[in-house]
């Protein structure tokens, strides 16, 4: 049976993630194919680790959106966005930028000034929305193949072209 679907109307929570989280968090991926899922213990530690950059959404006492980020050693004044889950009663709300900009409107994030993340080239969902998002962020994109298809994996998963977008600044009151 299909879940009812949240109301334009209904209230959408947005916060950041704690280790209570996890088997929530690993349940939404679980609804989100193709996402692929991780171990509860994984999402356990995005949830306590990553929490800073990462945001769960909550509606109806349920957990239907989350992002979770990190920022790479590399590239300390980016969001490296891992993983986008939507559940799919709660799409067509802009979720997936609403959790995306919360974490870059946090106190403690004002170092973000790039998001960098990696999409599959027929993932035409994800394309739209972070390029969506830097149009939001008046920001410029950038892309490359970061991981190939047969040099690291094998041939087993499609390449995974990075996005970077940025620079930008975020207003904050």
């Amino acid at each position: 049976m299909q879940a009812k679907r949240i109301q334009k109307d209904s209230v959408i929570a947005i916060r950041p993630p704690v280790s209570t989280d996890g088997a929530a968090v690993h349940a939404l991926i679980a609804r989100c194919p193709p996402l692929d899922t991780n171990s509860v213990y994984c999402n356990l530690l995005q949830c306590t680790h990553f929490g800073a950059t990462s945001a769960l959404a909550e509606a109806e006492g349920d957990a239907v959106g989350f992002v979770s980020g990190y920022s790479p050693p590399a590239h300390p004044d980016a969001l490296f966005v891992w993983q986008v889950a939507v559940d799919e009663r709660a799409r067509g709300h802009g979720l997936a930028k609403r959790l995306i900009m919360d974490i870059l409107e946090r106190p403690g994030n004002e170092h973000l000034h790039y998001i960098r993340t990696t999409i599959t080239a027929r993932n035409e969902a994800s394309w739209a929305m972070f390029h969506g998002l830097a149009r939001k962020l008046d920001a410029p994109t950038e892309e490359q193949v970061l991981f190939d298809q047969d040099e690291h994996f094998g041939g087993e998963h499609e390449s995974e072209h990075e996005l970077i977008i940025g620079p930008f600044e975020i207003q904050r009151n």
